[in-house]
């Protein structure tokens, strides 16, 4: 069996994932003299567009671009556009991204107004909004759904598009520091953003001299090497595993038309953890002993009754279990189960279609038991298990296919719909025909008394111990933290039982 990958964990560690920036033989120190460049203002902006190559991996996988332009000479408003495409081979098929967004900001960059387009392979989601009495106020578009958020600001709030043109704004000199709060629409947060200006150099990789930027956002770090006139020469993170450069116009618009861009399974081969379960069949694990090491990430490894995790000299020791769901366990004292009913931008479970379909189907069970096992049912059946990528369970429900992320999306909508608290669980689960642990999806649901591990996209309840928890949550920004994780997590496996 071929276990999916929620490919939006993977698209978010490319979009935010940084490192310590690459090795030092190929950037020295420009000169004796360290130079410092003026502030510039956005009405005598030194280009009006810059277009850059991503790299990741050694293989070349979509171009941004930014424009910053005066619509109106009269008024001090000013529009940043920018654009994001990536195209990915993943799981042997081809995976479409694009990010639009559109700015409205005043002279010195803080945002007044926006309207921000994802594209996820067939799903898109739309985030309007704007800067109102010293509020974000936010609107939201998917699958015919409205949401809406609020944010009560202190100080001024920037866009993210805006992170490669602060420090030019504010004068390029080495020792400037900034400090400022961005919205950021791909995770729909505010967050604190730093910026330090760390030297002057040359490189092998670029011509002339440039600014070294290091970028502080959701605790990752951007390096960045920006010229006197303010572009971005270079961007690099992961020590050099995703590049970003400047090309030409021409040269990214034939990349975008071409018909296969990226063949190699780069993404998959980065994140795979390669490990061998020494014979044993994953899916009838009954309990599994490991230590799992993480690479420069302070993670703890979160405990409960079904996973429990110490520290251990080589990293932290796991043993899972896989419990029958009528064993009975105390839930955590300070939890209440409760919120896990409510409903969510991901997780609509009042929505009516999800409501009437999530009755129709368990209408025949007279226990949560009996309702959990005909709604996985029912999803088997009906969601085609595809490399499709989804912003919510209403995507699902009305695309009929997703990959394991969106499973696990639907069935938590059902089972909150029908009163069964139910939480998304993000971790890792092994895979045979890889020989490793992938990065998978799947939730948790209180029966009985207790939280018991459902995985839809399998079938199982409960699901087999080679599901190993790393975070719970459902929101994009639930999952930064496994940004840190990927590609740097290493396991041993000391024991593995069956029944």
């Amino acid at each position: 069996m071929i276990r999916a990958i929620p490919f939006k964990i993977i698209l978010l560690f490319l979009l935010l994932t940084a490192g310590a920036g690459c090795a030092g033989r190929y950037f020295h120190a420009a000169g004796p003299e360290t130079p410092s460049v003026s502030p510039y203002s956005l009405r005598q902006w030194p280009y009006e567009e810059y277009w850059a190559g991503i790299v990741f991996n050694g293989a070349k996988i979509g171009f941004s671009y930014v424009a910053v332009s005066q619509p109106d000479n009269t008024a001090a408003v000013f529009a940043i556009e920018s654009e994001a495409f990536f195209r990915i081979r993943f799981l042997m098929l081809d995976k479409k991204v694009i990010l639009k967004s559109f700015d409205q900001v005043g002279a010195d960059l803080s945002l007044k107004r926006f309207v921000y387009d994802y594209v996820l392979d067939e799903n898109t989601l739309q985030l309007t909004g704007g800067v109102v009495d010293g509020r974000l106020e936010v609107e939201g578009f998917l699958r015919g759904q409205t949401f809406r958020q609020s944010f009560e600001l202190e100080g001024k709030l920037y866009p993210t598009s805006a992170l490669g043109l602060y420090p030019v704004l504010q004068g390029l000199a080495v020792g400037r520091k900034h400090r400022y709060n961005v919205y950021d629409g791909q995770t729909r947060t505010i967050a604190p953003v730093e910026q330090e200006v760390l030297a002057y150099e040359t490189s092998d990789l670029f011509e002339g001299a440039a600014f070294k930027v290091r970028t502080r956002l959701h605790g990752q770090e951007v390096l960045s090497w920006i010229d006197k006139q303010g572009k971005p020469l270079l961007e690099m993170s992961q020590g050099g595993v995703i590049i970003s450069y400047l090309e030409k116009k021409r040269d990214a618009q034939k990349y975008l038309t071409q018909a296969a861009i990226n063949k190699d399974e780069n993404l998959l081969n980065y994140s795979l953890i390669k490990t061998d379960l020494k014979g044993y069949a994953p899916e009838q694990a009954a309990s599994l002993d490991v230590v799992i090491s993480i690479a420069g990430a302070d993670f703890t490894l979160p405990s409960d009754e079904r996973q429990q995790c110490v520290s251990h000299a080589n990293g932290q020791f796991c043993r899972i279990r896989t419990a029958a769901p009528t064993t009975r366990f105390p839930t955590k004292p300070a939890e209440d189960p409760n919120r896990f009913l409510n409903p969510s931008i991901v997780i609509p479970s009042q929505h009516e279609h999800i409501r009437n379909t999530a009755a129709e189907i368990a209408s025949t069970g007279s226990n949560p038991f009996e309702r959990v096992g005909l709604l996985m049912d029912w999803i088997r059946r009906n969601i085609r298990q595809d490399a499709a990528d989804v912003f919510s369970a209403l995507d699902v429900l009305e695309g009929k296919k997703a990959e394991c992320q969106g499973h696990a999306y639907l069935y938590t909508a059902f089972a909150r719909s029908l009163g069964i608290p139910s939480r998304v669980v993000n971790g890792i689960v092994y895979s045979l025909f890889y020989q490793g642990f992938l990065y998978h999806t799947w939730a948790e649901s209180l029966l009985d008394g207790q939280w018991a591990a459902v995985d839809p996209t399998f079938g199982q309840l409960p699901a087999d111990a080679t599901h190993i928890k790393l975070i719970e949550g459902e929101m994009p920004a639930d999952l930064l933290p496994l940004v840190h994780l990927i590609g740097k997590v290493k396991m041993e496996i000391v024991a593995v039982n069956n029944p």
